[in-house]
């Protein structure tokens, strides 16, 4: 796919979302995005909040100890073993335009998150197609990596106190809020909108806990992906989608008919997921992603694929030790 291209032609997109504004903006021509399918099976309101969360600092992660040379990974480290089998394992998404996607005309995964975990695979072979990208379901991340079927999931997996008690996170490499998604003609153009509506989100993120925050009713469908949201929305089996504000924007490049409205009502903070009790594991992420920020590689990949939503820079780390 020509990113060049994208981004010339989403430059009205990235306007809007700079100015922060609450209008709707639309997408033009979406023919170069991967085709959308109906409303899946799985479709069933979500009746019950997410459980609430202990206090804890979750954005904390483990410092990084000093990066190994690509291909000479200390023995009898997890990173050993991994360099041993020949590929690191990465859990990613392959239906989130922008951060993880099918790309049409070649057929390979691309996107912002894809890249981070080519990142880590380049750290421990030298080489980042040394990697095995499996895709998974937000819903299938914790247990993709709780029974060892990968070695990180890299999956706009945001770090929460909730999830921690499951898995480790590595340091914050993106954050984003959480917005609404409607038809151009809506009447809805904010939260206070959304009394008595349908909204839907994909199940196991984290979008639904600040609709069951909102102070007024509002009814919650979970889905399988984001385009699953997209689906219903555009069969009007929902009235909105509500998520993270640059994976709305994707679903955006895919339908000129829909408008990202209101202020932020949520907000994510993107982290590599590690199994549980790794943190030699976590430390190398972690050092990974500070080369990654110093060097000018996490802007370059921003710049490749998100730079339609204007400008960004890497986060700053937080560690626990």
């Amino acid at each position: 796919m020509n990113h060049r291209a994208i981004r010339h032609a989403l430059a009205a997109l990235c306007l809007t979302l700079v100015a922060g504004c609450g209008a709707g903006v639309s997408a033009p021509d979406p023919a170069a995005v991967p085709a959308v399918a109906p409303t899946p099976h799985e479709f069933a309101e979500i009746k019950e909040p997410p459980q609430s969360e202990e206090d804890c600092d979750a954005e904390a992660s483990l410092r990084p100890g000093p990066l190994p040379s690509p291909g000479a990974m200390p023995a009898g480290t997890p990173m050993a073993a991994i360099a041993e089998r020949g590929r690191v394992r990465v859990g990613v998404d392959q239906n989130t335009y922008l951060f993880g996607f099918r790309d049409p005309s070649t057929g390979q995964l691309e996107g912002f998150d894809i890249d981070i975990a080519r990142e880590i695979a380049r750290a421990v072979f030298g080489d980042p197609a040394r990697i095995e990208l499996r895709s998974v379901t937000a819903a299938e991340r914790l247990t993709a990596l709780r029974e060892n079927q990968v070695d990180l999931v890299v999956r706009t997996f945001s770090a929460t106190c909730q999830r921690r008690q499951d898995v480790d996170f590595s340091t914050v490499y993106f954050r984003s809020g959480q917005r609404i998604l409607v038809p151009t003609n809506s009447t809805i153009r904010s939260k206070d909108d959304l009394k008595g509506k349908r909204v839907c989100v994909a199940k196991g993120t984290t979008s639904a806990g600040p609709l069951f925050a909102l102070p007024t009713r509002v009814a919650v469908f979970g889905v399988t992906n984001w385009t699953d949201c997209l689906a219903a929305l555009q069969q009007g089996s929902v009235d909105a989608v509500s998520g993270d504000d640059p994976i709305l924007f994707g679903l955006v490049a895919q339908d000129r008919n829909l408008s990202v409205v209101g202020e932020s009502i949520g907000s994510g903070a993107y982290a590599v997921g590690v199994a549980k009790n790794n943190p030699q594991l976590v430390r190398f992420v972690n050092g990974v992603l500070e080369r990654i920020r110093a060097d000018g590689t996490w802007q370059r990949i921003y710049d490749r694929h998100l730079g339609v939503l204007g400008p960004g820079a890497p986060p700053n780390p937080r560690y626990s030790d």
